[in-house]
């Protein structure tokens, strides 16, 4: 009797392993490849390029600002656009990627130096979200960081 549950048990755990396992990969390859999506989304602030942001933002997504506004997509394509006049550079910094089943939560932070010199921080959460096979941002919260006292 055990000889038998035993065979027809084996194939399921082989199955569940594999599964696993292409699940394990799935999240590490779609992680990447938010890791590189934010990397893009935050370089575009000091090169106006907005490509990135036009193929991530879902077009129902909404953000909140540093200042607690709202935006939508659109919004965001402008301000790229114009923001190399306002900034120098912003790096992203570190992104740390949560998945909970077709959602993922990025959590990272920024630095970023304006033309007047003024330099900070951001740090922010995006929502993800894989639709029709595409993995977009739907919600994001940017802050400015507080600046570290020494």
């Amino acid at each position: 009797m055990n000889d038998r549950l035993l065979k027809r048990a084996l194939p399921i755990i082989a199955v569940s392993c594999l599964c696993n396992c292409s699940v394990q990969k799935d999240q590490k390859e779609t992680a990447r490849y938010i890791l590189d999506s934010e990397r893009q989304w935050a370089e575009s602030v000091a090169t106006g390029n907005t490509s990135a942001i036009e193929r991530i933002l879902a077009d129902d997504f909404i953000g909140v600002d540093p200042e607690g506004r709202l935006y939508a997509k659109q919004k965001m394509i402008e301000e790229t656009r114009n923001a190399p006049k306002y900034f120098v550079s912003n790096h992203l910094n570190d992104v740390k990627v949560r998945f909970c089943g077709n959602t993922a939560i990025a959590q990272g932070s920024e630095t970023w130096e304006k033309r007047s010199g003024e330099r900070g921080s951001f740090v922010w959460t995006d929502t993800w979200l894989q639709r029709n096979g595409r993995w977009q941002i739907i919600a994001a919260e940017d802050l400015i960081a507080p600046e570290k006292s020494d």
